[in-house]
């Protein structure tokens, strides 16, 4: 792993995905990056799923504080909680706007019960340049860093 270069994007809203992203930096020693959008989602659970059910529903790519910048990396770690059964929307605006030419993304989500469903195929489907690698599922904040360094080194990167 020592010539390559680590990026961990995410976005969190509990701070579940926060976690899992914490523990991967932990492992890989990575730079790390928070997609955050310009407008914060609501606190309350059930506002927030509505939300994004019609995000979902509509494609929504909400804008964000900042892009961040994946030009100097050749991996690039993609985290996020699983809303209505693929990313939540912030990710999608941060995988929108990046060229992902030869780079690998390796996808990894929170989810509250339904498995990471159709996340990684979406990534695929918005990042069509990249390699998209096998992801890290976890259930709420259950991530442990001795299953995070097992499925980075079954990747091996």
């Amino acid at each position: 792993m020592s010539d390559k270069k680590f990026l961990i994007a995410y976005y969190s809203h509990s701070g579940n995905t926060k976690e899992a992203a914490e523990k991967i930096q932990m492992v890989t020693g990575g730079d790390i990056f928070e997609i955050q959008p310009v407008n914060k989602y609501p606190n309350n659970y059930n506002e927030v799923v509505s939300q994004a059910k019609i995000e979902n529903q509509n494609d929504v790519r909400p804008q964000l504080i900042s892009n961040g910048d994946i030009k100097n990396y050749n991996i690039i770690f993609v985290g996020t909680p699983v809303w209505w059964y693929t990313m939540a929307s912030p990710v999608k605006t941060f995988l929108a706007y990046h060229n992902w030419d030869n780079k690998v993304i390796v996808p990894f989500c929170t989810h509250g019960g339904g498995g990471a469903s159709k996340t990684y195929s979406d990534m695929q489907k918005i990042a069509q340049s990249a390699k998209v690698l096998n992801g890290y599922t976890s259930y709420e904040n259950s991530a442990k860093i001795e299953d995070i360094k097992t499925w980075i080194n079954s990747l091996n990167l």
